[in-house]
């Protein structure tokens, strides 16, 4: 580890320590995760709590990690409903719509503070999250949520190299974004549209693919992997599994993007 690196740790640990109590945005995801247990780590496990919201744009499979993470720890977790499609102007999908869910989201977790003692909401934004359309950090900087892994200067690579040597599984994990990501801006986001993106992305992981994103267009995905993964996936079988799932579950187009995997695709066109 560089001396660089162990200066951004001792920093967030000084971040942490002028906190007191705090709670927790969790997603189970590779930032959140490393939060979580420095928070935990630095502060006591009686002065964390990990929060994490039951949503339609986050898979079964992401909350059971969430889970299991928090047990793990050992630190005190809840889960809150959160249906974002009840949000107004949410659903219609304008290029803020980040904006709308992180107000609601973080307006409830700072309620949630308040009735447990807790001084502030802390979340997992990165430095490299500086440097993509967020939409969500202005609600981030409105409501006075922290975050502390932007405030010691830390990023994605950072917090996976500082996850490994702490042995968090999550250190390799691969980025995960809600599922709302996966429409274009200004395209209706559905619950049948919601389903379609999910189990078609649980299909793909689940034949071993390392990276996914299914982008929705209506009747059409357009599918991004790895690179490295397009010549396996062009095998026969593969993409011939692939072709028969995705009808099945309601897709009448099936493409491979031959860019591959990009984190914010979507943001090419604002």
């Amino acid at each position: 580890m560089s001396s660089e690196l162990k200066n951004k740790i001792e920093k967030l640990k000084e971040i942490f320590q002028s906190m007191g109590k705090v709670v927790v945005a969790f997603s189970g995801g590779v930032d959140s995760t490393y939060l979580l247990r420095m928070a935990k780590d630095t502060l006591g496990v009686e002065n964390v709590l990990a929060v994490t919201a039951l949503s339609p744009l986050y898979p079964e499979r992401e909350l059971r990690g969430a889970k299991k993470m928090a047990e793990e720890m050992g630190v005190k977790h809840l889960l809150i409903e959160s249906n974002e499609l009840e949000i107004e102007g949410f659903s219609k999908n304008p290029p803020d719509r980040c904006y709308f869910c992180k107000r609601e989201l973080f307006g409830e977790l700072k309620k949630l503070a308040d009735r447990e003692s807790a001084s502030l909401v802390v979340e997992g934004s990165t430095m490299d999250d500086e440097q993509d359309y967020r939409p969500g950090k202005k609600a981030v900087r409105e409501l006075g949520i922290r975050s502390p892994l932007i405030e010691a200067s830390f990023t994605k690579a950072d917090v996976r190299e500082a996850s490994k040597t702490l042995g968090l599984p999550t250190w390799n994990k691969p980025s995960f974004a809600c599922l709302a990501s996966r429409f274009p801006y200004r395209e209706e986001i559905t619950e049948d549209g919601l389903r379609m993106v999910d189990e078609a992305e649980g299909f793909l992981i689940g034949l071993g693919f390392k990276q996914v994103r299914v982008r929705h267009y209506k009747d059409l995905a357009r599918i991004e992997i790895y690179k490295e993964e397009i010549e396996r996936f062009l095998d026969g079988t593969i993409r011939e599994k692939v072709v028969e799932h995705l009808k099945k579950i309601g897709y009448q187009y099936i493409t491979l993007d031959l860019q591959g995997f990009r984190s914010g695709s979507m943001n090419e066109v604002l």
